[in-house]
């Protein structure tokens, strides 16, 4: 498997990306919906990394900074077919790691508290995350959780 950033500009990244929206649309209410769309995940603040077996497309996942020290997970999502290959945690040791080379003190993220969402924070939980108050510009939802994990030095 191999990871390399994205320009998000093919087209199955981009209908991986439109699958993740509308999934997290039916999943939450829309004002629980803190998914990135394409424009979104083009922010300088973002990087962005797809990860690919023999020219297919497995999964993605993002990093935005959010402080010169501290990094927030986004848009995390495996391809339907790819799902419990270690896609997601291959991606998930990748951006601890990258967020360790950017000498970030901590790496954050919002998920879903419902039971669809339970791989997930199950995943985040075996990488060291526990759960926290909102950070950033997010805040209290029933429909979300909140989960941070302190970076070591490299």
């Amino acid at each position: 498997m191999q990871i390399r950033i994205d320009d998000l500009a093919g087209a199955g990244i981009r209908a991986l990306l439109t699958e993740h929206l509308h999934d997290m649309h039916q999943l939450s209410p829309p004002e629980s919906v803190h998914a990135l769309d394409i424009a979104g995940l083009l922010r300088p603040e973002i990087t962005f990394w797809t990860l690919w077996s023999e020219g297919e497309l497995l999964g993605c996942g993002a990093l935005k900074e959010l402080a010169c020290d501290h990094g927030e997970i986004k848009s995390m999502r495996t391809a339907s077919a790819h799902r419990r290959k270690g896609v997601a945690r291959m991606m998930l040791q990748h951006i601890v790691a990258e967020a360790q080379r950017r000498s970030y003190t901590r790496l954050s993220l919002e998920t879903g508290s419902t039971s669809p969402f339970e791989p997930a924070r199950n995943l985040y939980r075996n990488f060291g995350f526990t759960y926290c108050s909102p950070f950033g510009d997010y805040r209290e939802d029933p429909n979300s959780v909140f989960l941070t994990r302190a970076i070591d030095a490299a």
